[in-house]
């Protein structure tokens, strides 16, 4: 019965969240919430490591560049890169000079990884409230469960 719930077979969480609410008890759909909630929990524990201490500044206008562990503000990086491409700077990864391809796929990637370190950080800024959820659901599974 609870398979019919798991987020693997019906894909996105908040369709299995409804189908749980209205075609499956609520006993075991309370247990596909908490194992969700527990991967949400995991994910945040996990998220960013060394960068966590950079979240303030992750607002999407920035990201963690790893191989230094800093901050970098995207729009002094795309100046940069302008600036690689018009001193034809050697560009290792390519083997040849930056050209302007070079630039424009290096700030897509980096306005990416700005987006997700953003995402990253709110899922972090959300833990507290996600590690309550999961004590509400556990509780409220257990107190179900002693009433039959």
């Amino acid at each position: 019965m609870a398979g019919g719930c798991h987020p693997s077979t019906l894909g996105d969480s908040d369709v299995y969240r409804i189908a749980c609410g209205v075609a499956f008890p609520l006993i075991a759909c309370s247990s596909v919430r908490a194992q969700d909630l527990k991967g949400k929990i995991f994910d945040a524990r996990m998220a960013l490591g060394d960068a966590l201490k950079y979240c303030p500044e992750l607002n999407g206008k920035s990201f963690y560049f790893r191989v230094r562990n800093r901050i970098l503000d995207l729009e002094e990086y795309f100046h940069s890169l302008e600036n690689l491409v018009k001193a034809q700077v050697f560009n290792p990864d390519k083997r040849r000079p930056w050209s302007l391809q070079d630039a424009k796929d290096r700030w897509e990637v980096v306005k990416k990884q700005a987006q997700e370190d953003k995402e990253k950080c709110e899922l972090v800024r959300s833990l507290p409230e996600l590690e309550k959820r999961l004590q509400e659901l556990q509780k409220n599974s257990a107190a179900s469960g002693h009433k039959d």
